[in-house]
Order: C-alpha cells, then sequence, then structure tokens
C-alpha cells in the first residue's frame, strides 16, 4: 500500500521532535514542512528526510494528503478547515481551539461531515498505558475507588519549551494545566469514563503569566478524582503521576512512562518491560502515525477524536476560570 503523504505545518519543539522520533515511518512520508521562522528550515534539513521546507501553509495542504497542525493555538482551526476543505485528513495539536464557542462548532463540523481528523494525544498510543489497562482487566485493581492526579514543575515552561515562552508563559494560551495536565484529563476520560467538575482553586502570578498552583475534586464516570500541580516547588523539570486506587490494588501512571503497581509490601513495582520517557516516545508516536494513516484510508484507530479533545478543554477552562 502507498505510504500516507504527511505535511506538517509548526516545526517547533512538537513538530521536530515527531519528526526525529516518529520517522522515517513505513506507513507516512513527510513531503513538506512550513513555519515562518528562519531557523526552521535548518533543523528539517539537519533531519536528513529530505522534506523541503515549503512557501506557506497552503502549499503544504496541497502536497499532503495528512495534516499535522503544530503550530500555536490560535491557529489549529482555520489551518484544519482549510485542509478537511481541500479534502485532507487532519492530525491537531492540543488544546483543540483558543474559543470555546468555535471549538463547539468544528467539533459539530466534523461530525456531521464525517470529516476525517483527531487530536494528537499520544496516551492513546502509550506501551504504558495499554500496560495499565490490562492490569486493570486482569482485576489487579478491582472496583475504582479514588484517583489522584499530580503534576509538579520546577519551572514553567520547563526547560526545553524556552523557544516557545512567549506564549507557553502567558494565562491566555499557555499554562501547564492545558499543556500537561490536560493528557491526564484524556487519559482520566478513556479509563474511566464522563468527567465532572466539582470545585477548583487556581492562582496566577501578577502581570498575566500562566498559573502557578491549582487544585481540583472532579468525578470520572463516578469515582472521585483529585487534582494538584504547581510550579516552583520541587528542584526537578518536572514530576507528574497518575494514580488509580481500588478495592483490589493501585496502579499508576509516573512521569508519563512508567507504568507501576503497588506490590504487598507497599512498594511500587514497574513493569518489567517499563522505559524511560525519551525510550518510550518513539514507540508512541510511530503508532499515532500508524493510526494517522489508517484514519487517512478511513480504516479503524482509536486516536483521539475532536469531540473526546473539547471535552477535555472545556474541563481545563473551566478550572483555570475558577
Amino acid at each position: 500500500m502507498d505510504q500516507v503523504k504527511l505535511g506538517i505545518v509548526g516545526f517547533g519543539i512538537m513538530g521536530e521532535r515527531l519528526v526525529r522520533s516518529a520517522f522515517p515511518h513505513p506507513a507516512v512520508r513527510l513531503v513538506g514542512v512550513w513555519d515562518p521562522s528562519p531557523e526552521a528550515a535548518a533543523r528539517l534539513e539537519a533531519t536528513e528526510l529530505g522534506a523541503p521546507m515549503l512557501e506557506d501553509a497552503g502549499a503544504v495542504i496541497a502536497a499532503c494528503d495528512a495534516l499535522y497542525i503544530a503550530a500555536p493555538p490560535a491557529a489549529h482551526l482555520p489551518l484544519a478547515r482549510a485542509a478537511i476543505r481541500a479534502g485532507r485528513s487532519v492530525l491537531l495539536e492540543k488544546p483543540l481551539a483558543t474559543d470555546r464557542e468555535d471549538g463547539a462548532a468544528f467539533v459539530a463540523e466534523v461530525e456531521r461531515d464525517g470529516a476525517r481528523a483527531a487530536v494528537n494525544f499520544p496516551m492513546a498510543s502509550s506501551p504504558a498505558v495499554a500496560q495499565l489497562a490490562a492490569w486493570r482487566e486482569a482485576g489487579a485493581v478491582g472496583a475504582p475507588r479514588q484517583l489522584h492526579i499530580s503534576a509538579e514543575f520546577g519551572r514553567w515552561p520547563r526547560g526545553w519549551q524556552q523557544e516557545a515562552a512567549s506564549w507557553l508563559a502567558r494565562r491566555e494560551e499557555g499554562g501547564f494545566t492545558r499543556e500537561v495536565v490536560s493528557h491526564f484529563l484524556f487519559l482520566t476520560r478513556r479509563q474511566l469514563g464522563p468527567l465532572e467538575l466539582l470545585a477548583a482553586q487556581v492562582e496566577y502570578p501578577a502581570g498575566g503569566g500562566s498559573e502557578t498552583a491549582v487544585t481540583a475534586e472532579l468525578r470520572a464516570g463516578g469515582v472521585p478524582v483529585r487534582l494538584s500541580g504547581s510550579v516552583g516547588r520541587i528542584a526537578a523539570d518536572e514530576a507528574n503521576s497518575w494514580t488509580l486506587t481500588g478495592e483490589a490494588g493501585s496502579i499508576r501512571l509516573r512521569d508519563w512512562s512508567y507504568a507501576e503497581r503497588l506490590d504487598g509490601e507497599g512498594k511500587w513495582q514497574a513493569a518489567p518491560d517499563a522505559l524511560p520517557n525519551p525510550a518510550m516516545r518513539p514507540h508512541a508516536l510511530r503508532a499515532q502515525m500508524e493510526k494517522l494513516a489508517a484514519l487517512t484510508r478511513g480504516e479503524p484507530q482509536n486516536l483521539a477524536t475532536p469531540r473526546e479533545a473539547f471535552e477535555v478543554q472545556d474541563l481545563v477552562e473551566r478550572i483555570l476560570a475558577a
């Protein structure tokens, strides 16, 4: 079967990460990129994939079968609509949109028209998440009783994100709740069911910066969920965990990639094939590309749908407005 032709708009951190982690790929071929940054062309050339830096987003859409949108959030929906009108499939970075009403309208358009659109939540393809699901299916947790999501940062944006600090550090589009917590809310939605916000408290610095602390109480499929996150309380760049406790035991996802079970002595034991996140990321992103190829061909896949992404985004925005 012919490879799906992929175009990318936005060759910053996420665009370059995808290319370096997932390519060359047997099902997907990179055919063109556009980014307004003068440095982006040199970084694309350094990947040695031979994909050209095209003159604008329209040229990328014209050249591809599937468009990956890794531009800043305000550009997501205009680019997605242009690609869909041209008959392309789209994979958007999250958040889905910067305006709630426009995001809801886009979801309605996609569902009405049967457009091929998905959002890049790599936990849909995470080997560690698959391990958590297997443990649950084997009865390691039993009936869930509570979930705790923790996201702590030494600084925000994280060290490797400083190139995008102009928007990641701002209240309008950035912040760790949108960028990081949203992944764990997506995981919660997939594992436990619909999410309901009960209460939240957020701390912001003066001057329009993004949040420095968040706490929230939620329910997911009837299970109590506690969320906590902060900036500046740990020395490390980042530490996160998703811990599910049930009548039969506890499991967790730690630091993105470690699936762990609580043993009879109260110690966390990692899955035998657990990998650190840099080593696991290529597996997840290559699987995401395989599923994007399936989406483009109209075949079954389990990428995050625009509706799932919108539900997560809407919840995040309600938390941040608390």
